[in-house]
């Protein structure tokens, strides 16, 4: 599968497919146990690491603050709080990794999103709607995830129209990381993958194509 990424000074996104029909199923009780903010994990929050993120966000514009704030940043709060609930195991691993590393991770059905797939910055004016209730995101500036029809994912509200749902077997999942983050990165990758691997979930890296 190909994914084109505009020319971004800062952005070191990691990208990669999985397959398998446990994506749209509860995830095993083990991936369950990691959603707690003292859990055993290879990856650990540091504020350094918060305020790169946001630097990366800020670049095209947009302000990553209040209710825009990166997706990462809202899981520490949910699960502190003890608001965050099971989903699936495509969505739970996820957010099982984003909560640790404190990077923020989209992840869509691949099979609700229509290519070719872009990552760029949207443009002033971009919004979606990013919940069954209807909610809107202004995503003005915001690096996003692409497909023909427009943004469908980025890294503090994924489009409604491409989430995950029980039906669900093939999803993209994309790591958002500034260059400085990039050992970071790389290990939240691997962890990602290695959870759904051990979940029956086959996994495959993608090398997004810059224009040009």
């Amino acid at each position: 599968m190909e994914l084109t990424i505009d020319p971004h000074p800062l952005l070191d996104a990691r990208v990669f497919a999985s397959e398998g029909a446990a994506l749209g199923g509860a995830a095993p009780s083990w991936l369950g146990e990691l959603f707690a903010l003292d859990a055993p994990a290879p990856l650990s929050r540091d504020e350094g690491a918060r305020t790169t993120v946001r630097d990366l966000l800020r670049h095209g514009g947009y302000k990553p603050t209040g209710r825009g704030k990166p997706a990462s940043e809202y899981l520490v709060r949910a699960v502190g709080e003890g608001k965050l609930g099971a989903i699936n195991l495509a969505v739970d691993a996820c957010n099982v990794v984003s909560l640790h590393s404190g990077l923020p991770i989209s992840v869509i059905d691949l099979e609700c999103a229509v290519r070719p797939l872009r990552i760029g910055i949207a443009e002033a004016g971009t919004r979606y709607v990013f919940n069954a209730g209807g909610q809107e995101i202004d995503v003005s500036g915001l690096l996003c995830l692409f497909d023909r029809d427009g943004p469908c994912a980025n890294a503090v509200k994924d489009a409604q129209r491409t989430k995950t749902s029980e039906a669900t077997a093939r999803t993209l999942s994309v790591i958002w990381a500034h260059r400085e983050l990039e050992q970071r990165a790389e290990a939240a990758l691997s962890w990602y993958r290695q959870l759904l691997e051990r979940a029956g979930v086959a996994t495959a890296l993608i090398h997004p194509k810059t224009p040009g």
